[in-house]
């Protein structure tokens, strides 16, 4: 990635997380677009460039983590077993950025609380799910890299991307309802998977 390319995927980001940190501490309408651009330091004009909505700006974390992902996974070892390698290219992709370390979360409780509330406003539910078909087709091209398939003729890459993506959606979930740590919940829930779902034994 050029120079140029990583200075708007760092806008990018600065972005997203400056609408995800506003939304959540003051809730979804008491949030402009003006203070998501001010809080990352650039203009409206320049918000309106990257995104058409405060929604899609949330949005968006998780479209260019799972896209990051993709790109990991056509980058991990070719012997790696493929539930291994989408374990490790998923667990890279929560490593905290500088636009997270430069501004710390308040407490695990009222952060959770309003992640809560930031997810159930219906924008950003309509955007996440436009985010994940986007996302679902960026890991299934590299699961079919991986394992010779064709995302537009075998169902395989294209069942392994909705699994995978299932399971990020239960792990940040279950996140938000326990705080263990992402990497055992993202490693548990993809050896699940791998296993074939077996029920669990008591």
């Amino acid at each position: 990635m050029g120079l140029r390319e990583r200075k708007k995927q760092e806008t990018r980001s600065a972005l997203s997380w400056a609408a995800i940190r506003l939304i959540v501490e003051r809730g979804y309408d008491r949030v402009l677009v003006e203070d998501i651009a001010n809080e990352a330091g650039v203009s409206p004009r320049t918000f309106n460039n990257y995104f058409g909505s405060k929604a899609d700006a949330v949005a968006s974390r998780h479209l260019d983590r799972m896209q990051r992902m993709a790109d990991a996974l056509r980058e991990r070892p070719a012997g790696e077993p493929l539930w291994e390698a989408i374990t490790h290219a998923m667990i890279e992709q929560y490593r905290p950025g500088p636009e997270v370390t430069a501004h710390p979360r308040p407490d695990p409780d009222a952060w959770t609380a309003g992640l809560r509330l930031m997810f159930e406003v219906p924008a950003i539910q309509a955007a996440t799910l436009r985010a994940a078909a986007q996302a679902a087709e960026a890991v299934a091209a590299a699961v079919g890299a991986r394992t010779g398939t064709d995302p537009d003729n075998d169902m395989y890459p294209n069942l392994v991307a909705a699994a995978a993506l299932a399971a990020e959606d239960v792990v940040r979930r279950a996140f938000m309802a326990t705080h263990r740590g992402i990497d055992v919940l993202i490693t548990d829930a993809l050896r699940q998977i791998s296993a074939g779902l077996p029920p669990p034994s008591h």
